[in-house]
């Protein structure tokens, strides 16, 4: 059985807004759940009751995905301090084969009307998997 999590890399040296930080993590985690639904092929499976939102496993293998969103979704939060480390974990997330949803803000409310590479999202991962990745960074 597994115990799955979702990692959420926020990048801190831009010193962002609190709304803005839980609207840059909201884009990226939606982005990650929807690239992983997409990546097992159930976007079909996906779905919300009066009782919450799961994944229909009837007849397929349980995945971190699926565990996931069976006990409780959860998310963490760590940061980084620039760019460059924060694309360097989803180049080595890439590498594994793991989904990092980054997202770029386009600066129309901060960032002085530039792009900016905000945060990241990986797909729900088992505990392990999530901490090779991540494990060594700081608690946002």
């Amino acid at each position: 059985m597994y115990r799955s999590k979702m990692m959420i890399v926020m990048r801190r040296d831009l010193k962002m807004r609190k709304g803005k930080i839980a609207a840059q993590a909201g884009h990226a985690c939606i982005e990650a759940v929807l690239m992983a639904l997409k990546k097992e092929d159930r976007m079909n499976d996906f779905q919300i009751t009066p009782d919450g939102m799961f994944l229909n496993d009837m007849g397929k293998r349980p995945t971190p995905l699926s565990d996931w969103f069976g006990y409780g979704c959860a998310k963490v939060c760590v940061y980084v301090d620039s760019e460059e480390a924060l694309l360097d974990i989803a180049e080595k997330a890439e590498e594994k084969g793991i989904i990092a949803a980054v997202i770029t803000d386009a600066g129309m409310t901060e960032f002085h009307g530039m792009p900016t590479k905000t945060c990241l999202a990986l797909e729900p991962l088992p505990t392990e998997t999530a901490d090779e990745l991540t494990g060594g960074l700081p608690l946002y």
